[in-house]
């Protein structure tokens, strides 16, 4: 499996994407001179790009401080091999020109950049049509040149319709996208197959969940989940079947990852890749507080067969219908 991809014909990313939502704060304290030392390991080893977003407390200034690192030991050329995908989260409600220029004024300001390699849109309440309005400014930014392009996260497909018949020309869509939810297959994916739009993917470790640390384990009790991704993923894995078919699933999983010498990790990152229209998948990085960059690696060396998917499907059948019962992409958030 390659390593890179084309997000767009001047875009290449790392398929493994470095997620900075752990730095916000919902993940504990984060040391920024850690933070910017581990960053510069990720990209030595060809993590070379982050996923961040203007609510994530200082993820973009991590990007500014952790640019102008990289281009002081390694040069301009180097910086060129950097990628922060960052994205823009307004609040509902009038989006005017000077309001969407000032906010994306801020980001560039911040992660010390003339152009922002890719602003993923994110709107909270789709009865408040004033999305369109933003889409418009941004795209008008791009063709300024202060944005190379324009992507979403958590649209469903019947507003990602909407936006592409306006003719905003938008190249990515980041969702919730794992073994257990399976949500973007309904109609997102065949979507973005005919218009020409990849997939970004999140939540594909389930917050750490997919991983050996919960093999064979009681089910935990949610006082004890120490971060908000695992108390995000936890309440997921209940809505899709419960512990107990998780465990079989983990089992499955550690029985595939034996096959393939790598981690169970590893196979639920591979199942997501090998998805069609998915251009990368977000792994979370704890900069500074723990890492499994050489880990990540692995999935690269790996190709799941038809015998990996049909164990898998065997487990995955049994479980609810998570876009039965929560529906299409990023409806959780609504």
């Amino acid at each position: 499996m390659d390593q890179k991809i084309k997000l767009a014909d001047d875009l290449e990313i790392c398929r493994i994407l470095n997620g900075m939502w752990q730095v916000s704060g919902a993940h504990g304290y984060i040391d920024p001179k850690k933070a910017i030392d581990e960053m510069m390991q990720y990209h030595q080893l060809g993590f070379t790009t982050w996923d961040l977003a203007d609510i994530y407390g200082p993820a973009e200034s991590f990007i500014g401080k952790f640019r102008t690192k990289l281009e002081n030991l390694k040069g301009q050329e180097e910086l060129k091999n950097s990628q922060a995908l960052t994205k823009f989260v307004p609040n509902p409600g009038p989006m005017t020109k000077n309001i969407v220029e000032s906010c994306i004024d801020q980001s560039l300001k911040k992660m010390n950049t003339v152009q922002l390699d890719l602003i993923q849109f994110h709107w909270w309440d789709y009865n408040d049509p004033n999305y369109i309005d933003a889409l418009i400014h941004l795209s008008n930014l791009r063709d300024k040149g202060k944005i190379k392009h324009v992507g979403l996260t958590n649209f469903d497909t019947e507003r990602l319709q909407i936006i592409t018949e306006q003719g905003v020309r938008i190249v990515s869509n980041q969702v919730q996208y794992s073994i257990l939810d399976d949500r973007p297959e309904k109609l997102l994916v065949p979507f973005c197959q005919n218009n020409n739009i990849q997939i970004l993917s999140y939540g594909t470790l389930l917050g750490g969940f997919l991983s050996e640390k919960y093999l064979g384990k009681s089910e935990p009790f949610k006082g004890n989940l120490d971060t908000a991704s695992l108390r995000k993923y936890y309440n997921m894995i209940v809505r899709w079947g419960g512990w107990q078919l998780f465990q079989e699933l983990l089992l499955v999983l550690s029985q595939i990852s034996q096959k393939h010498q790598c981690s169970i990790a590893n196979v639920a990152t591979s199942y997501i890749l090998q998805k069609p229209a998915v251009a990368g998948v977000i792994i979370g990085a704890r900069l500074g507080v723990s890492e499994h960059r050489e880990d990540n690696g692995q999935v690269f060396q790996i190709h799941l067969d038809s015998q990996d998917i049909s164990e898998i499907k065997s487990v995955t059948d049994k479980s609810n219908d998570l876009f039965a019962v929560i529906g299409d992409c990023g409806s959780e958030y609504r």
